[in-house]
């Protein structure tokens, strides 16, 4: 059981947004401000060219393990016996959420992770897909347990999806889902699941629009 002090110090969305301005995570043109409007429904709309780098959080351990002790709090109470991953940022947050879980609720928590791979699909043209799947090895670690997955990024849930499909196909009962940033507002019944908690809701630029910008200023 998670203690009343530890529910009080939970990140909120302004705290958020500060800590990844300061890690430069969040990439601003320097000739614009970064200013964001939150409308009712408390997602936070960002007017400017800003992108989300994810790849600036990673080598911050402290920040890493402060924004996964976040997400850790709002699972503490849902019995999370796995928390799963997709490489390679998700891997790394899959390990700091358990070791959080660990620590709070004093049962054993494991962390997995789930392997990305491109294959060359089976048609004639020779094109590629990319699959995601969860190694034999860790089946028995899966099945019939109830299983937490993470991730940095949620803009449509398609990748996301496919760690959850991987998961159930080896039986394994996913409870919820936690992100760092959901950019696109989905919900848990766009991902069929019970629970999804982001630390950030936001909408964003990807890189790749905002690399986008700067070349057409």
């Amino acid at each position: 059981m998670l203690k009343n002090t530890e529910r009080s110090c939970k990140m909120n969305d302004k705290e958020v947004l500060r800590v990844l301005e300061k890690t430069g995570a969040l990439i601003a043109d320097v000739t614009n401000d970064i200013v964001w409007i939150q409308n009712k429904n408390g997602m936070f709309h960002l007017h400017g060219t800003v992108c989300f780098n994810k790849d600036e959080i990673y080598p911050q351990v402290k920040i890493v393990s402060r924004l996964c002790h976040s997400i850790a709090k709002q699972f503490a109470d849902d019995n999370v016996e796995v928390v799963i991953g997709p490489t390679v940022g998700g891997a790394i947050l899959s390990q700091w959420t358990a070791h959080h879980l660990y620590e709070m609720c004093g049962c054993e928590v494991l962390s997995i992770y789930a392997d990305k791979n491109r294959v060359l699909k089976s048609n004639s043209a020779g094109d590629y897909e990319n699959i995601i799947t969860i190694r034999k090895s860790f089946d028995n670690f899966v099945k019939n347990k109830r299983v937490l997955v993470v991730d940095d990024t949620l803009i449509t849930g398609g990748s996301i999806n496919k760690v959850i499909k991987a998961a159930r196909d080896i039986g394994g009962n996913v409870i919820g889902l936690g992100v760092l940033l959901n950019q696109r507002g989905i919900t848990p019944q766009d991902m069929d699941i019970p629970k999804l908690t982001a630390l950030l809701n936001a909408t964003l630029n990807t890189r790749d629009e905002y690399d986008y910008a700067r070349r057409s200023q």
